[in-house]
């Protein structure tokens, strides 16, 4: 790209691009109109005739030749000036630097020095015309890394202070007073990409073409492949179309990115017209990644055939498949249940020296685990292991959801033990997961006993909630003392216990008549902040009325209705059965249901049945009934 030196960029405003829908769909934004200046609005100078009297270090009006005299005589300024030009340094605006900018120009190195100084040691922060004036000082002294790095930053700072102001018409604007070159604006819509701003990217691209500057075919590329990203294949075409008119050359990468284009949309079946096209209008020739492409898009689709005819193909056209290539097919293969032919398809990789990657073995490993071959894929885990491919987290933990499907739990925990010992890392989530599956098979001593090897040998923490899911695996199998000592260590690290575990605890103490336990853990919960639910309530008033204790049964009714607003209608109507089953008496059982009606307790029909039943084997008043 060619230098320009300073000229009027005001012919440039001039065209007239109205007529291009690709850059703005209204008239009135057909131009682009540049702020009045790179640095400050112009102010009136005051020039005070006393200034002159006093020394340069104080004079303001001397303060852009004390620095830049300080600046010819040495490379960076020294804390030193900052001291001879700290009177001064509140007259320093962003005026006063693009002035000394500006002398600076051809030297980017005295340019530089002075911003950072101005940055770092001073702590101003340069106005977007600053910035815009050291770019072009740094483009046009062919610094692009730190051009693009100090855009970047720019870019930032405007998104940071939320200003509305446009760094490609305050970069425009510079060129009037600056030395400068037009590679700054290619610089400017990479910068935009470098940080993820694609949309913001094409705007900027839109722009400068509209201004007529040239941006290179690997900007553009980058900003197709970004496009693609966000699905926008719309303005991937537009930005195709700019660079035919204009003239930027398309390149291998660019009709690369294109063909990507076709196979992520809905024009799919044109790709092959659009490619040769190419081949007979521009001369492009598809290379591998043009075919790697084409094949991964036709098994994705799930068109085999097409597929493998491309890879016949290749061959013919010596163009060697690589891994990518092969893994497509495998994938393709698997999806289709031809687990057989994948396999075969990966053997004839292996045969024509390609190795295999963890992808390519995690595919069919995958795709045995799916067909339920359990022996198959850890067959192939091992000939992965014995090549040297270390198995990834989606690999254990594919197997391992294999074998749980199947039911083979302890197959799965004898497998990762087997992992272990080939030192093996196993990620503590496959572990959890397995650890979890026993539990809800009800089998928690296996499950800690995993717990125990994993946290030895490979020094990891066990998470709350597998510890929650140990305590309710045991209390639901009755093995309380497991379930308590678990619940000691989990409090003893801080932890606070979820209200499945208490509940699991302190129904597993009251099937087994350890009441006044089960209700300490209740207080215990409450004061952790842990609301207790209608099911804790039940296990305790179960528990007592088991114990004939009917008036701790009917406190805990109360003190559940009146603090949490738990109307458990079914303890209730237990806690009446029991007392009628007791032969209590008529007076007591209707003494009881009046205390509960006072509390908020409403009796339905099973609790009518209950003391109906109770009352008339008690006082024999079926005949009179």
């Amino acid at each position: 790209m060619k230098r320009v030196s300073a000229i009027n960029a005001a012919s440039l405003l001039k065209r007239d691009f109205s007529n291009n829908r690709f850059f703005s769909s209204s008239p009135s934004s057909s131009t682009l109109q540049l702020i009045p200046r790179c640095d400050d609005p112009p102010k009136p100078i005051t020039f005070n005739p006393l200034y002159n009297l006093l020394p340069n270090t104080q004079n303001p009006n001397r303060i852009v030749d004390v620095i830049c005299s300080s600046l010819n005589q040495r490379d960076s300024l020294s804390s030193n000036l900052h001291n001879e030009v700290k009177s001064l340094i509140p007259h320093l605006g962003h005026r006063e630097i693009s002035r000394v900018l500006l002398r600076f120009q051809s030297d980017a190195t005295r340019a530089l020095a002075f911003f950072n100084w101005v940055k770092s040691d001073l702590g101003k922060t340069p106005n977007v015309g600053n910035y815009c004036l050291l770019l072009h000082v740094l483009a046009w002294s062919k610094k692009f890394p730190l051009a693009m790095q100090f855009l970047c930053e720019l870019i930032e700072l405007i998104a940071k202070e939320e200003e509305e102001e446009d760094v490609f018409n305050v970069l425009l604007s510079a060129t009037e007073e600056c030395n400068w070159d037009p590679v700054v604006f290619d610089i400017l819509v990479k910068a935009y990409l470098k940080l993820g701003l694609v949309e913001e990217s094409l705007s900027a691209f839109r722009k400068v073409i509209a201004f007529g500057f040239r941006v290179s075919v690997v900007t553009c590329n980058h900003l197709l492949n970004g496009l693609l990203k966000l699905d926008l294949t719309d303005d991937c075409w537009q930005v195709y179309g700019v660079m035919c008119r204009v003239g930027i050359h398309p390149n291998t990468h660019t009709f690369n990115v294109l063909t990507n284009v076709f196979c992520n949309g809905s024009g799919f079946n044109q790709v092959n017209d659009f490619l040769e096209k190419m081949e007979e209008e521009e001369g492009f020739e598809p290379d591998l990644v043009t075919y790697n492409t084409l094949v991964s898009s036709y098994c994705r689709r799930g068109r085999l055939k097409e597929a493998f005819y491309l890879y016949k193909i290749m061959y013919r056209r010596r163009v060697v498949p690589d891994l990518v290539t092969y893994t497509s097919l495998i994938k393709g293969l698997c999806k289709e249940g031809r687990v057989r032919e994948a396999h075969q398809t990966f053997h004839r990789m292996v045969d024509r020296g390609i190795t295999p990657d963890c992808v390519a073995y995690n595919t069919l490993v995958y795709a045995y685990c799916k067909e339920g071959m359990m022996e198959q894929a850890k067959r192939l885990l091992h000939e992965m292991i014995g090549n040297g491919v270390v198995p990834d987290r989606f690999t254990c933990k594919i197997i391992v959801e294999g074998f749980v499907r199947d039911g083979r739990l302890l197959a799965a925990v004898n497998f990762v033990v087997e992992l272990t010992r080939l030192r093996v890392r196993i990620p503590f989530e496959v572990c959890s997961f397995l650890m979890e599956s026993l539990c809800r098979e009800g089998k928690p001593f296996a499950a800690k006993h995993l717990l125990e090897r994993i946290t030895e040998e490979e020094g990891q923490k066990a998470t709350p909630e597998t510890y929650n899911s140990l305590i309710e695996s045991f209390s639901r199998c009755d093995a309380i003392d497991e379930a308590l000592l678990l619940k000691e260590k989990l409090t003893s690290q801080n932890q606070v216990l979820g209200v499945d575990s208490y509940r699991a605890l302190i129904g597993c103490l009251c099937r087994i008549g350890r009441n006044r336990e089960a209700e300490s853990l209740m207080v215990e919960m409450i004061d952790s902040e842990v609301k207790p639910d209608s099911c804790i309530c039940g296990a305790l008033v179960n528990g007592y009325c088991k114990e004939l204790d009917f008036a701790k049964a009917e406190s805990l009714l109360a003190f559940f209705a009146m603090e949490f607003r738990i109307f458990n209608i079914e303890s209730y109507n237990l806690l009446v059965k029991a007392v009628c089953e007791a032969a209590s008496g008529y007076k007591k059982v209707l003494e009881l249901q009046e205390r509960m009606q006072r509390v908020g307790f409403v009796p339905n029909t099973l609790s009518c049945k209950y003391m109906i039943q109770g009352l008339t084997q008690r006082d024999g008043l079926m005949s009179e009934i």
